[in-house]
């Protein structure tokens, strides 16, 4: 059975869980500049470069892995936000992109593996491709609105080489997340599909988005349902959205997305709103009040958290849905015309 097919059946069994914040974690180690850099003889500092800690401290990332597995994760998802040659420049540390994803997805794919082994319940790894500090969409100089600092083949190329990697160290999907420009997100779709064909079998794609602001837009101007139905055709098996702002505004957005799209919905948002000094005060038991109020009007399908989240808030978000029935997937309208029955409506 495919990592496609065997996530959509435990996906009608119940809700699943994905895993929270690892920066948030990462930070309360307290490294040092030498815990980062290690041996490597890099010349750039690379405090704050989460992602070489695969190669520098990998217990770390394996002791945070373990965390969010003990406190129910299904899916636990590679510190890979940063592995890209784009967001390594800022460390001097491109030549080492492949090293990262590989070391990154081996650890999630081991620990997986384990827990899989010692209980049964099926263990998801996700490789985490984020979305750079480069925009296909909007000029970065304002007297040059049509100056982009990269194109879209350029930006496909550098999602390829970690999408290959990530696969070479056994992601079982590719999650697309944090998505704030819609094409970037296509030059990564596009990486993907390429990685697929040259592998000869399905990459099952996972695709976030971002919102900018609370009418439900990404930073290119697409709203929630534009953004879906500019994802469609690339059929990911989740779809859905991160980060943004807690779950107490992302309630409209979640039950539009979860009303039109036929593929799981996967939502793991802020710990709420950071406060003056950028942290996060949203308790476990807040959030998981939130996302369980989506869970009993069946609008999701797998839960997770983003900024400000610990363990202790997927602990709590897995206690609160553990029984509720997962969402359906809505029929499209077409196939029940063809059916001969009524058009589908969405509830309010």
């Amino acid at each position: 059975m495919s990592a496609r097919e065997r996530l959509l059946a435990e996906a009608q069994k119940r809700i699943l869980m994905t895993d929270g914040a690892w920066g948030t974690q990462i930070q309360t180690f307290g490294l040092s500049e030498g815990d980062y850099a290690g041996t490597l003889g890099l010349s750039h500092d690379q405090k704050g470069n989460n992602d070489i800690l695969a190669l520098t401290r990998p217990d770390v990332i394996e002791t945070i892995a373990r965390s969010y597995l003990d406190a129910g994760s299904d899916i636990l998802s590679t510190n890979t936000f940063s592995s890209t040659q784009i967001s390594q420049a800022d460390y001097g540390a491109e030549h080492l992109v492949r090293d990262l994803n590989i070391a990154n997805a081996q650890i999630a794919r081991r620990l997986a593996d384990e827990y899989e082994a010692r209980d049964g319940r099926p263990r998801f790894v996700a490789g985490a491709v984020g979305p750079t500090n480069k925009t296909l969409s909007l000029s970065p100089d304002v007297n040059d609105p049509g100056y982009r600092e990269i194109d879209f083949d350029t930006l496909k190329n550098v999602y390829r080489e970690q999408v290959d990697a990530l696969l070479e160290g056994g992601a079982d999907f590719i999650l697309i997340e944090t998505v704030f420009d819609t094409l970037n997100a296509k030059a990564g779709i596009m990486a993907v599909l390429e990685a697929q064909d040259a592998l000869g079998r399905d990459v099952p794609l996972m695709i976030s988005m971002t919102l900018t602001d609370l009418s439900g837009r990404n930073l290119s101007g697409h709203t929630v349902e534009a953004f879906w139905y500019a994802v469609r055709h690339a059929k990911p098996v989740t779809i859905g959205l991160n980060c943004s702002f807690g779950a107490e505004q992302l309630r409209p957005h979640v039950k539009l997305l979860s009303g039109i799209a036929e593929t799981l919905i996967m939502v793991y948002p802020n710990a709420g709103l950071p406060n003056e000094l950028g942290q996060y005060d949203e308790l476990p038991e807040q959030t998981a009040a939130f996302v369980r109020e989506w869970a009993d009007a069946g609008q999701v399908n797998i839960l997770g958290g983003c900024c400000g989240s610990t363990p202790g808030h997927i602990a709590a978000m897995h206690k609160v849905v553990t029984g509720i029935a997962p969402r359906q997937l809505p029929v499209p309208p077409v196939v029940t015309r063809l059916a001969g029955l009524e058009p589908m409506t969405i509830a309010a």
